[in-house]
């Protein structure tokens, strides 16, 4: 089967990850989408992270309806902070009879040279890049990659935080699962 693995933070999941993977599903020869719920990305502030079990949980509620999407805890059991080609070895070693594709924005491609190891992942992956505004891509690390034009919302995680830190509604902006999960445990409060 032919995987998407769709990484981030899903700090917390919105219905603009959402609608970018039903596209990737709809458009592209994509059979699953897997959404890998990191940990702690190298990248992001712990401090502002929800825990790890809360936001997999969110992905789960929001794509319970759809078999055609998986909520993945993988780089729960692999080493902190989580590299993504540590966890492509992993998926690749106990998945082999699955193709794995990774799909990102256009704003995260620019930078994957900066990424631990970006040469494996690339050499070894095909990379599926959703175009973000501002971000074009030009590929000078000779990727395989496929860029595509799925549907996109001006909507981040960081606003949807802010807004419920603010006691403002994220009604529309989040699966309606998710925001009474969010509103029913006060996730996000200052």
């Amino acid at each position: 089967m032919k995987i998407g693995l769709f990484f981030g933070s899903f700090n917390p999941v919105h219905i603009g990850h959402l609608i970018i993977a039903n596209y990737i599903l709809n458009e592209l020869a994509v059979e699953q989408i897997w959404f890998i719920v990191s940990p702690l990305n190298p990248f992001k502030i712990e401090q502002t992270l929800l825990d790890e079990n809360d936001r997999l949980e969110l992905v789960k509620e929001a794509i319970a309806d759809d078999q055609r999407m998986v909520a993945s805890d993988v780089e729960f059991q692999l080493p902190k902070p989580s590299y993504t080609y540590v966890t492509l070895d992993h998926l690749r070693k106990n998945f082999s009879q699955h193709t794995f594709v990774v799909i990102m924005g256009s704003d995260s491609f620019r930078s994957l040279n900066n990424w631990k190891n970006f040469e494996e992942i690339v050499s070894q992956h095909q990379i599926i890049i959703y175009q973000r505004p501002g971000f074009d891509v030009t590929n000078k690390i000779n990727a395989q990659m496929k860029v595509v034009d799925a549907p996109m919302l001006n909507i981040s995680s960081t606003n949807i935080r802010e807004l419920v830190s603010k006691g403002k509604s994220i009604r529309y902006l989040v699966p309606d699962s998710v925001r009474e999960t969010i509103e029913s445990n006060g996730f996000y409060k200052k």
